[in-house]
């Protein structure tokens, strides 16, 4: 029993004492990929506040606005056309989503609302598919995909560029939400409608708003993991890494999506390169999900969402 723990508990901590360079990389790339998970669960946070839906299509329109891009590239749209094309594409998208799934819906039950972003993802799925095509599709942004030392520490090119303009939505969507009038009448909306409709506040134009910027983040999400693994249909998938993001962080937290991020990332490529060899590896695909598991069992508001009190 004592060589078990001494192998799980003990020589881990003493691997990354030995070798601090290899320790930076790895806590370097844990930060770069925590960052784009925050992007992504942005998007979930900015919905679910504005309109207390669990937006389960999120992962899939950041794949439907990375095949719309390089749809658009690969039939000869200068990169900046393609671009305010893409943009445009997924503002329609809100617009449509307002008038055709959440407008009919309006005051009906969580799961009802929920069980409707289900199926828009699998026709945004399908429709995408139909539009531009199943095969995988290499998305070139103009940087480069290698590495360069920094102290001793090797970094990517392409996923420190991807980390940085993450980094820079995040706090720029920070902003927004926290200091702007818009951001303060989708708070407003978020703690009650009928308050808000009350003051004069309009509740689908504000869904429509919200809808748009998770299309935005959806649209820069798609770019950068896009350019780094292709635009294949597994980029939905990268929704399912951001549900430990918001569980961490709270569902309806800006700044818990934000810390949430870099956390289970740097604690997912630790737990891969220290504690994954002892176990044969793949503790990277399920470590975010167990965190979570534990978060839900002794804190399920997470960090920094609010404390649930049922009155009996």
């Amino acid at each position: 029993m004592s060589d078990i723990l001494y192998a799980f508990a003990v020589a881990p901590f003493k691997d990354m004492a030995g070798s601090p360079a290899f320790l930076g990389e790895v806590l370097l790339g844990g930060v770069f990929a925590g960052l784009m998970y925050s992007l992504v669960a942005l998007g979930f946070v900015l919905i679910f506040k504005a309109s207390g839906v669990f937006n389960f299509a999120q992962g899939v329109m950041v794949l439907f606005a990375a095949l719309t891009l390089v749809g658009l590239l690969e039939r000869g749209v200068p990169v900046a056309a393609a671009l305010v094309l893409t943009t445009a594409v997924m503002v329609a998208l809100a617009f449509a989503i307002e008038r055709v799934v959440l407008r009919p819906l309006v005051n009906q039950e969580h799961i009802i609302l929920f069980m409707a972003t289900i199926g828009l993802s699998f026709f945004l799925e399908g429709f995408g598919e139909m539009i531009w095509g199943s095969n995988v599709k290499k998305l070139d942004v103009g940087i480069p995909d290698r590495s360069f030392m920094m102290a001793g520490i090797h970094i990517n090119q392409l996923e420190l560029s991807a980390a940085v303009t993450a980094a820079i939505l995040v706090a720029v969507l920070a902003a927004f939400f926290h200091r702007t009038r818009i951001g303060r009448a989708l708070r407003a909306v978020a703690d009650d409608h009928e308050a808000a409709l009350s003051v004069g506040i309009p509740l689908r134009t504000i869904w429509v708003i919200v809808w748009s910027v998770a299309g935005l983040v959806a649209i820069v999400a798609g770019i950068m993991w896009g350019a780094k693994s292709g635009v294949q249909f597994s980029l939905s998938l990268i929704a399912l890494k951001a549900l430990p993001v918001l569980i961490l962080g709270g569902f309806t937290s800006v700044p818990g999506a934000i810390v949430g991020g870099p956390i289970i990332g740097v604690g997912e490529k630790l737990a891969e390169v220290y504690w994954g060899p002892l176990v044969g590896g793949a503790i990277e695909n399920w470590f975010a999900y167990v965190l979570a598991l534990v978060f839900l069992l002794f804190r399920p508001q997470g960090l920094f969402g609010e404390k649930i009190i049922e009155r009996v």
